[in-house]
């Protein structure tokens, strides 16, 4: 409350220096929440045409595996499937955006030849390498997503924290300093005028005493002659 801040000159300063510092964090932190908004909305965009796509493989690994069990039968997938000697590896990095850390999976040996596979060309068929392609095309297309769910949750989560802040200057913090400052203005300025009228006072009664002095020595002037 304003009633409680000291009305000084000091506090005004220094009142004054925290609205000067608040209005340039929030005027920050506006070009900051603009900026992580637009970078939100480009990683949505690409998020859409991920999802899109991880449907899409989706779709299509389970028309091929189906496919594949309906013609060559569960235990020639099912041993495709265990004759797996690489398995795919996943590193995750970090990059910056705005100053929100988010991740960068990269992985590797998810698309594999046949050799790489394991069963070799005996023991495949044209069934189950498509559905084999469509299984490792599928994998991809998770880690892509998981990465650019995960970055595009993060960079909600900070506007969200931002715009708090924002708010919480624009509404709560600045309005609170200039409450402050007009009250302080407004008891300097009271101050100053009582200051004012009593230096009047005190000069009309000084000059009443001495126009009381000069009178009383006119008289005592006139008296002695």
């Amino acid at each position: 409350m304003a009633e409680d801040v000291k009305p000084t000159r000091k506090n005004l300063m220094a009142i004054e220096d925290r609205i000067e510092l608040s209005e340039r964090g929030h005027d920050t932190l506006e070009q900051k929440r603009d900026g992580l908004i637009m970078e939100f909305m480009d990683i949505l965009d690409q998020a859409q045409d991920v999802r899109a796509n991880l449907n899409a493989d989706y779709e299509r690994a389970q028309r091929t595996i189906n496919m594949a069990r309906a013609m060559e039968g569960d235990v020639a997938v099912r041993g495709a499937a265990a004759a797996l000697k690489e398995y795919p590896e996943i590193t995750t990095q970090s990059k910056n955006i705005m100053g929100v850390v988010v991740p960068q999976i990269e992985s590797s040996r998810v698309k594999k030849s046949l050799d790489q596979r394991g069963y070799g060309l005996l023991g495949s068929s044209a069934r189950i390498d498509e559905a084999a392609d469509a299984y490792e095309e599928l994998l991809e297309s998770i880690i892509l997503a998981a990465e650019v769910e995960t970055a595009m949750k993060k960079m909600l989560e900070e506007i969200e924290t931002t715009k708090r802040r924002v708010n919480a200057l624009e509404f709560k913090l600045l309005p609170e300093l200039y409450e402050n400052k007009e009250y302080i203005e407004q008891k300097l300025e009271e101050q100053e005028r009582e200051e004012i009228f009593r230096l009047k006072k005190i000069k009309a009664k000084k000059e009443e005493e001495e126009k009381e002095e000069r009178k009383a020595a006119d008289e005592a002037e006139a008296a002695a002659a």
